[in-house]
């Protein structure tokens, strides 16, 4: 079966599905109108009007701004003031049909709406495009340099709503393909009068044993018979949890790095995949996070103009410490001791994948490494916006305002200690393919089988890496709309908008990573300590190493002082952190890009009754101007040199949103539009890249500053039947003809071949031959592809169940994607793959099943998201495929729980992550078996118990 025909049956059976359903509920209306019509009782008593609090208050709220939308919206609400239905926003969103979340040390950190990613989501807070980026593992993606909004950032007790827009409409700023995430601060006016809440939570970790405590609290005011409102909350929390498990850094060829001393063993060493560096690892992470929000509303003599200030400030500090215990030589060539010096001794190859599941070696060199880093991000906001009503007919909004996200990683230091060709070292998946039995050849709990090699030793040399990185991001947005009422049935629309994107980065590290040797009289044992308790909760193999010997940073500090900033003048001692002065390694992390966008749009909204038929909406066009500017800094002859490039484009942006009510209570969607996105931004610096001479692999890349954006054509069709009060059956479908795309190619090209095609960047030099062969990258617009899926989504609360059974209620939704975007093995396109886009998950579902009597609360929720690539191209893929690295299917389940002892004070308990679910990452090939592991490690389950005051 193709995969459209598949497709066209999930289709038809969701819509099947959907069908019976919808009769259901109808028949069962029917029956209840039936019942309400019927003759009554003399003495029946009125019904009261039934009034939801809470949680089905949260929900019922977001019903309504759906329905009364044109567009396709959904939203979440707060279930009262500064109490939002998660403690992390990424985690409340994914219940959100069509959106999924990826997770940086247990925590909610990005979106990916409809299988688009964060790089095609715009953010929105208080009206202005946002954005807040922060740093995470090497496997979650590492310092976000991009335009994707890092959630984790922010506490979500400072945020009133959430809204997700998936159709675009001309008054919308462009820049989206996927959604437009509208995030809003509470605000004095929201509810008149005196306000305040204070709230607090205690949270343990079941894997790293800690407790950390949560606080937030609000307080708002009006004054001058309601003219005048001010509103300040604050939120502060903390966070230790450990992150423990297997990773690979990726699978290689055996016939990479030179190949094996033997490789000849093998029957196709360049069919044979391995892992490069096979490890188990512990990695500690500590987290405080403080944010507050100010909002000073004015509406002077209760009259037709409203002023609105509103600010938002987040402070995010971490720590992560990373332990690992690994094997070093499958990855590197033979001047750095690597794999041409490994004897194969036995091995065991799995013929459906050519993976090595098993292998003894000889000659192995064995490592221990701690890396400690420090990441810092500070978020400040402001916006100033004005509504003014000239009379019952013209109306004017208009908003200034500017973010600013700053992102330091002041430090990141590695110590790595070392024990040098072991004999008898073993891996095996065989029976595990995620967790494999490792034999390390020798006792890794005793100091004395360990060593630093100093500068003047064998390869591979111990080293003390050190480095900083800064990265910061600028939004300054001005925009003035007017709305005038032709009727009451047609309202017209104009505006203009500018807005200012600055992103800038830095770094520094060291000119050289190795370490000094030892001074004399100093041993093993002096600057190392033991790292015990690894594997809780893991399915380790018999064996399995749970302690072993790690450098210790601080006990190295006191030897070598390399926090100095400076040459000690010991052998391998410089510690200089050197950027563009003088460490070439550091220039393709200087960039600076800013974006100019200058728009306008005119639009009419229309609220009419055609044939009987309620119909509203709107079309309009949106007109904008893109103007980019580019700076960085390429390596010449070992200087720094400025490169700087300029690009524009324009786009025309028509758009159309129907909505329809055939029926009452029954809503048809209807959508279409032209969108855009920008390209990456690390992309369009117009920077080269080499890899230096006789590095163990060569490598060249090239920037583009010349890039167009993303741009598709997108439709949707929706139908909504509202069929009792707070509920909802709904089915949406959606396609998005991509036209325009942007993916990174690779190709192998002799350093002739380079030289050919830029020789600025590529000169002709006597130490790199011509014939040597590079691997060379280039972000390149390429052809897209087709995006299509569909939606379904069903709440209800269950008021027709007798008693308590009333106050249950359910959310449920099923979210399937299909792409097919050709992804280029050369950079003229000539060979192509066909596969999914990056991050898009093909299969996706939420399901939500509560309680809520007005006192007691309780709920539990689970949600799954199918496998989907991460990186495409990946790293260390075989010659003529196109490597990815992905991350396998996950379903994590949630659960709170409150009650209300008084109207004011209310008791909570909250667990996340239940079943402690893993975080698998995979390498492979497209349109290949291979289902390598990249990384298997789990966080634990986290517990909040806490109490809320409300006055």
């Amino acid at each position: 079966m193709t995969p459209r025909q598949k497709f066209a049956q999930r289709a038809l059976t969701a819509t099947a599905s959907l069908g019976a359903l919808t009769l259901a509920l109808m028949a069962h209306d029917a029956a209840a109108q039936a019942t309400e019509t019927a003759p009554q009782p003399q003495n029946a008593t009125e019904v009261d009007e039934i009034v939801v609090t809470g949680f089905r208050a949260s929900l019922q709220n977001a019903l309504n701004i759906k329905r009364r939308e044109a567009g396709v919206v959904d939203a979440i609400s707060a279930e009262d003031i500064a109490d939002f239905p998660d403690t992390n926003l990424a985690e409340s969103i994914q219940r959100i049909p069509g959106v999924s979340i990826d997770r940086d040390a247990g925590e909610g950190r990005t979106l990916t709406v409809r299988g688009l990613s964060s790089e095609f989501t715009r953010t929105r807070i208080n009206g202005i495009e946002a954005q807040a980026s922060t740093g995470a593992t090497d496997s979650s993606g590492g310092v976000n340099r991009g335009r994707g909004f890092d959630f984790n950032v922010f506490a979500s007790e400072l945020f009133n709503n959430i809204t997700v827009r998936k159709t675009s409409s001309a008054e919308v700023e462009e820049g989206s393909l996927g959604a437009t995430v509208d995030l809003r601060t509470s605000r004095p006016f929201d509810k008149m009068g005196f306000q305040g809440a204070l709230s607090g939570q205690y949270g343990y970790n079941d894997l790293s044993e800690d407790w950390s405590p949560r606080f937030a609290g609000l307080i708002s005011n009006t004054w001058a018979d309601d003219q005048l409102g001010a509103l300040f909350s604050i939120a502060y929390s903390e966070r230790e949890s450990l992150e423990e498990g297997f990773s690979s850094v990726r699978w290689g060829p055996a016939s990479a790095d030179g190949g094996f001393q033997n490789g000849s063993v093998l029957p196709s060493p360049a069919n044979t995949y391995h892992p490069r560096i096979p490890r188990y690892g512990s990695l500690e992470h500590g987290q405080e996070r403080l944010g507050a929000t100010l909002s000073l509303q004015a509406r002077p003599g209760n009259g037709p103009t409203l002023f609105t200030l509103d600010m938002l400030y987040s402070k995010l500090d971490s720590t992560r410490s990373e332990n690992f215990l690994q094997a070093w030589s499958l990855s590197r060539g033979a001047d750095q001791g690597g794999k041409p010096q490994v004897d194969i001794v036995d091995f065991a190859i799995d013929p459906d994948t050519g993976e090595m599941t098993y292998a003894r070696l000889d000659d192995m060199d064995i490592r221990s490494e701690q890396r400690f880093d420090v990441l810092e991000t500070e978020f400040k906001q402001m916006t100033f916006a004005v509504e003014h009503e000239f009379s019952d007919r013209l109306r004017f909004n208009g908003l200034i305002g500017r973010a600013e996200s700053s992102f330091d990683n002041p430090v990141q230091v590695s110590a790595i200690i070392d024990r040098q060709n072991v004999d008898g070292y073993s891996y095996d998946f065989r029976e595990n393919r995620n967790l494999p039995a490792i034999n390390w050849g020798f006792d890794v709990t005793d100091p004395a089988q360990w060593s630093i090699v100093g500068p003047t030793g064998a390869q591979p040399r111990s080293e003390l890496r050190s480095s900083a990185n800064f990265q910061d991001n600028v939004y300054t947005t001005g925009e003035a709309n007017f709305a005038f009422e032709l009727s009451e049935r047609l309202t017209l629309k104009a505006g203009v908008s500018r807005k200012e994107y600055e992103s800038s980065s830095r770094a520094f590290a060291r000119l050289a990573n190795g370490a000094p040797a030892l001074p004399a009289g100093v041993t093993m044992a002096d600057v190392t300590d033991l790292r015990t308790g690894f594997g809780k909760n893991l399915d380790l193999p018999a064996g399995a190493a749970t302690s072993w010997i790690r450098p210790d940073l601080e006990a190295l500090q006191t030897v070598w002082d390399y926090r100095c900033n400076c040459d000690t003048g010991v052998a391998g001692g410089d510690f200089r952190l050197v950027g563009l002065n003088g460490n070439p390694s550091t220039y393709g992390n200087w960039r600076e890009v800013t974006e100019t966008d200058t728009g306008g749009f005119v639009q009419a909204d229309w609220n009419l009754e055609i044939m009987g038929l309620p119909v509203r909406g709107n079309v309009g066009v949106r007109q904008v101007k893109t103007e980019v500017e580019a700076l960085g800094y390429s390596n010449v002859g070992g200087v720094a040199t400025p490169v700087t490039g300029q690009n524009e484009y324009e786009d025309t942006l028509p758009s159309l949103n129907v909505a329809i009510e055939p029926m009452e209570d029954l809503i048809v969607r209807f959508g279409a539009a032209k969108v855009m996105s920008r390209p990456p931004v690390t992309s369009l610096v117009p920077v080269f890249a080499l890899s230096a001479v006789n590095a163990s692999s060569n490598t060249a890349s090239l920037g583009n500053v010349e890039l167009e954006p993303y741009r598709a054509k997108t439709y949707d069709l929706s139908v909504e039947y509202y069929f009792a009060p707070e509920a909802l059956l709904s089915f949406a479908y959606f396609y998005k003809d991509i036209s325009t795309f942007v993916q990174t190619t690779q190709q192998t090209l002799t350093y002739g071949e380079l030289t050919a095609l830029n020789p600025v960047a590529f000169p002709a030099v006597s130490t790199r031959p011509p014939g040597s062969p590079y691997v060379f990258s280039t972000p390149t617009n390429t052809e897209g592809g087709p995006l299509k899926g569909f939606e379904i989504s069903y709440q209800q609360t269950f008021s027709f169940l007798p008693g308590p059974l009333s106050n249950i209620g359910a959310l449920l939704n099923y979210t399937h994607v299909e792409s097919e975007i050709d992804y280029c093995t050369t950079a003229s396109c000539t060979v192509i793959v066909t596969e999914d886009l990056v991050n898009l998950s093909p299969e996706a579902w939420n399901a939500t099943l509560y309680y809520d009597d007005g006192k007691l609360n309780a709920r539990v929720s689970a949600a799954y998201r199918d496998a989907y690539y991460q990186n495409v191209p990946g790293s260390n893929g075989a010659a003529g495929l196109i490597p990815f690295q992905g991350k396998s299917e996950t379903t994590t389940i949630d659960a709170s729980a409150s009650y209300n002892l008084t109207d004011s004070l209310s008791l909570s308990v909250e667990g996340l992550n239940l079943t402690d679910e893993e975080n698998r990452q995979n390498h492979g090939d497209l349109g290949g078996s291979r289902d390598s592991t990249y990384v298997y490690h789990h966080t634990g389950r986290q517990i909040y118990i806490g109490a809320r005051y409300r006055f």
